[in-house]
């Protein structure tokens, strides 16, 4: 249990990391779009491309550190409403349930990933692997996060609460 624990503290440092820096180039990009717009009336093509990407890696990689911290939606009243051991059981398939969901979509982004290794995006000529790779890499984030929760509701680990 400690190794996924620490294998999702550098998951999670990973993705803030990635999320700052793709919400970084959002912030510069949009406003270099919209001043060559509206200023020097000459909008450049490849601004689109590049902040549109950026927003996928950000939502994906923000996601999985927005799991990890407990900054996702949740239906504490009805936890609160039941007895603890259903409680309890209530939890375990709510992370049985995303642990599949997860699963399953890590499988399909990579696919897509490498499926589309030869495709290139029309305005960058980026290869289109790159943006479809978010999507592996952010289920593959959440997938262990949601172990570490899942073993911790078990009681196979120090704790069983997000963080």
């Amino acid at each position: 249990m400690r190794a996924l624990q620490l294998l999702n503290e550098w998951l999670v440092k990973f993705g803030s990391w990635g999320t700052i820096l793709f919400l970084t180039v959002i912030a510069l990009v949009i406003p270099y779009e919209v001043i060559g717009r509206y200023v020097f009336q000459k909008m450049n093509i490849w601004t689109g491309e590049v902040s549109t990407y950026s927003l996928v890696w950000v939502s994906m990689l923000g996601g999985a550190v927005g799991l990890r911290k407990g900054y996702m939606i949740s239906m504490t009243s009805v936890l609160e409403s039941v007895p603890p051991a259903t409680a309890r059981a209530l939890k375990l398939a709510s992370c049985v349930c995303s642990l599949v969901f997860f699963g399953v979509m890590f499988g399909y982004g990579l696919f897509q990933t490498v499926y589309n290794w030869n495709q290139t995006s029309p305005a960058v000529g980026l290869v289109m692997s790159f943006p479809y790779a978010a999507l592996p890499i952010g289920f593959f984030m959440m997938f262990f996060i949601t172990l570490e929760q899942f073993l911790g509701a078990l009681g196979l680990g120090a704790t069983g609460d997000e963080r």
